[in-house]
């Protein structure tokens, strides 16, 4: 089975650039549905003022940061089911699946058993005192219930990306995302026989899409690859052993970004109301930018599968070529487009601090697209030991700047956490670039290999 695989051709070889944007468009859309939730929620909420957009943004911040931990789910099954096909072992790639459903679905419950009774001491800890704290409490006690379908629907994704399969998962985040913004304009407000519940119904709403999302997601999964519960201990072992090192490395993440959401609630309610608007857009893009990562994860995990490692490197230098240039263009448009996202997101008073902030993440987003094209690329590869300590590292760096800047206490508090985060980003392009070309330490894509591995 493994030879008739590695003899089969692969789309990409004789069509790179059709096979990459074949794969990625839909990934586009379907990655810039998922934060639509988190957009739609902020427009709502910022039409009810800067303290419930500020608890938003800590309600937020908190759940993006559990819910990444827990990304190993989609990103090393994404990962292990391609280098599974690319094997040609197509019973080890949808065992695989229902694997990581069972993992998402007790995780999410546990989550819900564990983080409940901690709300209050969450939300105080995030810098929310008076009307903030109670706003925050009520937001993730809602969106906490959502917790087991949000991890099954990333298993779900990251198995069907894992099989090349891109535009399933569009359509489950349009549909999830229709129904939140239904749910948020009847229970933001209030209309008809539904409450005016404010921030608690943003979160509420979440919730139920997310179960809707969940519900569809297993039905697909199930028709496309049946139902294969044949995994073993190794591979329970394997997507821990991968959990482990994307928890270290999501884990810096968020501290770094809870830190940066931390102090820039404690430097008022308009910094704060500021920093969650960027904070949401900042990733809206990241995700948008992650569209050519992904695609390029499948392919580079299906060539290494094959042990073909030119073709692996080809996938990642047109990963890199063209996230770049889209970081670019949404480098422009951000420029232009200021005023409308101020409009949409940002309350009056917080105008002041948000504008230059945002100049900073505008002209931030070219090399922000290459840290997220890299970390695709070694995602791929299986590259995850390297990936932690790359990651732990710019955290580290970046966090002891933010932690001097706050000590300083400069006039523009905000400005300097988005400087700050132009540094951390760019620290992880220049490692991320540096494992490929020229190949640093055990790089799995070092030009060295590719003779060796091309003759077996």
């Amino acid at each position: 089975m493994e030879d008739t695989a590695k003899n089969q051709h692969h789309a990409f070889e004789s069509h790179p650039h059709k096979t990459l944007f074949t794969l990625a468009i839909p990934v586009l859309f379907s990655l810039v549905a998922e934060p639509v939730t988190g957009l739609v929620d902020t427009a709502f909420i910022s039409r009810l003022g800067a303290q419930p957009m500020a608890a938003l943004g800590i309600g937020t911040m908190v759940f993006s940061s559990v819910f990444w931990i827990f990304g190993f789910l989609g990103i090393g099954t994404q990962t292990e089911v391609s280098h599974s096909l690319g094997k040609g072992d197509e019973v080890r790639a949808s065992s695989l699946c229902w694997l990581a459903v069972g993992l998402g679905l007790v995780l999410g419950f546990l989550l819900i058993a564990v983080l409940y009774p901690m709300l209050g001491i969450i939300a105080e800890g995030m810098g929310g005192t008076g009307d903030v704290l109670q706003y925050a409490q009520e937001y993730m006690r809602y969106r906490l219930l959502g917790a087991p379908a949000i991890l099954v629907t990333l298993s779900c994704f990251g198995a069907l990306r894992g099989y090349q399969e891109m535009q399933t998962p569009l359509w489950i985040a349009v549909g999830l995302n229709a129904v939140n913004i239904c749910l948020d304009w009847l229970l933001v407000f209030g209309h008809g026989p539904f409450p005016e519940m404010g921030v608690a119904g943003a979160s509420l709403a979440s919730s139920i899409s997310q179960w809707f999302g969940a519900a569809g997601a297993l039905i697909i999964i199930k028709r496309r690859f049946g139902l294969n519960l044949n995994f073993g201990i190794k591979d329970i072992r394997r997507l821990f052993v991968i959990g482990g090192d994307l928890f270290i490395r999501t884990g810096s993440v968020c501290v770094f970004l809870l830190f940066c959401t931390r102090v820039a609630t404690r430097a008022g309610a308009d910094a704060g109301a500021a920093h969650q608007a960027i904070r949401q857009f900042f990733v809206f893009l990241a995700l948008f930018l992650d569209s050519f990562a992904i695609s390029g994860q499948s392919l580079v995990g299906y060539f290494i599968g094959c042990s073909d490692i030119f073709h692996a490197r080809k996938v990642a230098s047109l990963v890199c070529f063209w996230s770049f240039i889209t970081g670019i263009f949404l480098m422009i448009a951000m420029i232009l487009g200021e005023n409308t996202v101020i409009w949409i997101l940002v309350p009056k008073e917080a105008v002041k601090v948000f504008i230059p902030a945002w100049l900073a993440v505008s002209l931030l987003q070219p090399i922000n697209s290459l840290s997220f094209a890299t970390d695709g690329i070694h995602l791929g590869t299986g590259d995850f030991s390297y990936l932690r300590n790359s990651m732990f590292t710019a955290v580290l760096i970046s966090v002891a700047a933010i932690f001097l800047v706050e000590r300083l206490e400069p006039e523009n508090m905000l400005l300097w956490i988005w400087i700050i985060s132009g540094i951390w980003t760019s620290l992880r392009a220049l490692f991320g670039m540096i494992r490929i070309w020229p190949g640093i330490g055990r790089a799995p894509l070092k030009s060295e290999n590719q003779p060796t591995v091309a003759t077996n």
